[in-house]
């Protein structure tokens, strides 16, 4: 039997959590699979997976060796790279992913200027508003704008983000500009239909390092950043939207910044990769090309 093949075949049940998904995920029917697992099992001599109709579980040996084999995959995948030269010479595919409207306006860019220095690596960009999962996904990096979680994956900073409250000049007109955050109960807001912690818009209270939150009720609720502002543009309501995100409309005078003052902490924005053994060279001659120029373009958190 191929003892590599089994352990990935294991490992990918294990991320699934279910024989069926991994099938459909490896393109391998059921059967084969289990009985891969099987013959793996058979000649380790230990039971590595409790199978019921509803759940896999991972017996004591299955929990140790599955931590085991994927050390030994990641060596092995490790050592194919160098062998291709990934670790010598920049080249191969780069996956690499961001916020659709941050990656158009500032990843984008760089991609390009750095495509023309590296004739033998191609980038894959994915844009996207959800958070892509790097290891799942097989994406190489990603740009996170916000707190991370704790986990595994290397951070580096590359700039922050403010995230503003905004509204027509012609809505302030008819309403008039809020003074304080508890203005904005007498003014039609929109919102983003995203998971919150709370329905409430976070403030900084003024002399205050601490957040607040204020309550709003939304008049309009949209599925995206872009929509927000076109409906925040038309007079539809105040909307709360990170900098870069408004700046254009900003810019053209089409939106105002308000209670600039209320503003929580900017947003760190970082670049992340999954820390697993050496980084081959093509991401990490991306992550010193990028890196710069992002916190350049980034400098001041606009």
């Amino acid at each position: 039997m191929d003892r590599f093949e089994a352990m990935s075949m294991l490992l990918t049940v294990i991320e699934q959590g279910s024989l069926s998904a991994a099938g459909r995920a490896l393109r391998v029917p059921v059967p084969t699979l289990s009985r891969k697992i099987s013959d793996l099992e058979a000649l380790l001599g230990a039971r590595l997976l409790i199978r019921t109709t509803r759940k896999l579980t991972l017996t004591d040996a299955g929990i140790a060796y599955v931590a085991a084999a994927r050390r030994i995959l990641e060596q092995v995948e490790d050592a194919e790279r160098e062998a291709a030269g990934e670790f010598v010479t920049p080249k191969g595919e780069l996956v690499l992913t961001a916020p659709v409207l941050f990656g158009r306006l500032h990843v984008l860019p760089v991609v390009i200027d750095f495509l023309a220095l590296f004739p033998e690596i191609n980038i894959r960009l994915i844009l996207s508003d959800r958070n892509v999962h790097l290891v799942d996904d097989h994406v190489d990096m990603a740009v996170r704008i916000g707190r991370l979680p704790d986990s595994t994956m290397i951070a580096t900073r590359v700039g922050s983000m403010r995230t503003v409250i905004c509204a027509s000049p012609a809505l302030l007109a008819g309403h008039g500009v809020p003074q304080v955050p508890e203005d904005l109960a007498r003014l039609p807001c929109i919102t983003l239909a995203i998971p919150l912690p709370s329905p409430g818009w976070q403030v900084r209270p003024a002399g205050s390092d601490m957040p607040g939150e204020i309550p709003i009720v939304a008049r309009l609720t949209v599925s995206t950043a872009e929509a927000a502002v076109d409906a925040a543009v038309r007079r539809v309501g105040v909307a709360r939207l990170l900098h870069y995100q408004v700046a254009r409309a900003v810019e053209a005078g089409t939106l105002k910044i308000i209670l600039e003052a209320f503003e929580p902490e900017p947003a760190p924005i970082n670049l992340i990769h999954a820390a697993r053994g050496q980084m081959p060279l093509k991401m990490r001659r991306f992550l010193d090309f990028a890196a710069p120029r992002l916190r350049q373009t980034l400098d001041g958190g606009t």
